[in-house]
């Protein structure tokens, strides 16, 4: 059996005899280094200080677009003057590219892992209309306050099967939803997870606003994550730095759905941030450059970038950045 430690360099060999783009050995790009100012956003094809060679196929999944992507739901206001928001759902079997040339057989939310950022306002009245069109029993839970009868542990929706969750958005924060059908571990590994943000009634402050979702995947099913990442594909952000400007408030929405590790992180280089827990408080918060955070786990980071120049990013646990969770925000004057 592969373990995590030679998955990438068993990988690498063999698609490389194939004469397919993938991972490459994680020693081959360490010996390269990963430090500040080298270009992490070489074309594709070329082997980068990533240690990845060619590109994911973008059109199925970008994870720069997902970064900024909101589904707020169709709209309309109720005879009582609510707001009402809502949205479509279907859990759909799924093959996703998570490095280049490598290939995951996930459970999806409308066909992408992390599903849609759904976002509403607290005291909108949401519906999410969710169909099960995979061969797999699946629900949806959501985080957040609502009646036992909409949090997703039961009906258990057969294949084939519909199902309407409605329920008062409420509190204002970062939340999470995910399926909640035993196993628990295989159903969020497989990807039945995203993010529900519910904004406060007057909003938060003007802000380059960016989801960011913590994951792993264990592509030979030894309950061991072979790949990590943000948002789904290793290195991503390395090869394609996060542009921001210099002296922007940027605003993180940042999640851990990570499975088969008790905990994940976040470390960013040469800055600080504002961290608010779960982001129920819109004062309170403490001044950190690195947050330790459990599955389920999720926090709203506020900065800014001082300099110009690329600022690393990467879980600060070292074999999780090794294996993929390692990116950049690029600060533009």
């Amino acid at each position: 059996m592969i373990s995590r430690r030679t998955f990438i360099k068993t990988v690498g060999a063999a698609a490389g005899m194939a004469g397919l783009a993938t991972l490459m050995p994680r020693e081959a790009g360490l010996a390269q280094g990963t430090g500040h100012g080298m270009d992490m956003s070489q074309p594709a094809g070329a082997l980068d200080a990533s240690g990845t060679v060619g590109e994911v196929d973008l059109f199925r999944f970008d994870p720069t677009t997902f970064m900024t992507q909101f589904d707020t739901g169709a709209v309309s206001r109720l005879a009582d003057g609510r707001t009402l928001r809502e949205y479509q759902i279907t859990a759909l079997d799924q093959e996703i590219e998570i490095a280049p040339g490598v290939y995951f057989p996930a459970w999806t939310y409308n066909g992408q892992v992390p599903g849609p950022t759904f976002r509403c306002t607290e005291g909108d009245l949401l519906r999410f209309h969710f169909t099960n069109s995979t061969s797999h029993e699946h629900t949806i839970h959501f985080h957040g306050i609502h009646p036992p009868s909409m949090d997703g542990v039961s009906p258990i929706i057969e294949p084939g099967g519909e199902f309407t969750y409605e329920f008062e958005a409420r509190p204002f924060g970062l939340h999470l939803y995910h399926c909640h059908v035993m196993p628990l571990k295989k159903h969020i590994h497989r990807g039945l997870y995203g993010t529900f943000i519910i904004d406060p009634p007057g909003g938060r402050a003007p802000a380059h606003e960016l989801v960011m979702v913590m994951n792993g995947f264990d592509t030979n099913f030894d309950n061991e994550n072979e790949v990590y990442a943000v948002n789904t594909v290793a290195f991503h952000y390395s090869r394609h730095p996060v542009q921001v400007g210099v002296g922007e408030l940027v605003r993180v929405y940042l999640s851990n759905l990570t499975e088969f590790d008790l905990i994940n992180s976040f470390h960013l280089h040469a800055a600080m941030f504002r961290l608010y827990r779960t982001g129920t408080n819109l004062e309170h918060f403490e001044l950190t450059d690195n947050v330790i955070m459990g599955q389920g786990e999720r926090h709203i980071l506020e900065f800014t970038l001082d300099y110009p120049g690329q600022y690393m990013f990467h879980a600060h646990q070292s074999e999780f950045a090794e294996l993929g969770w390692m990116g950049m925000f690029e600060a533009v004057a």
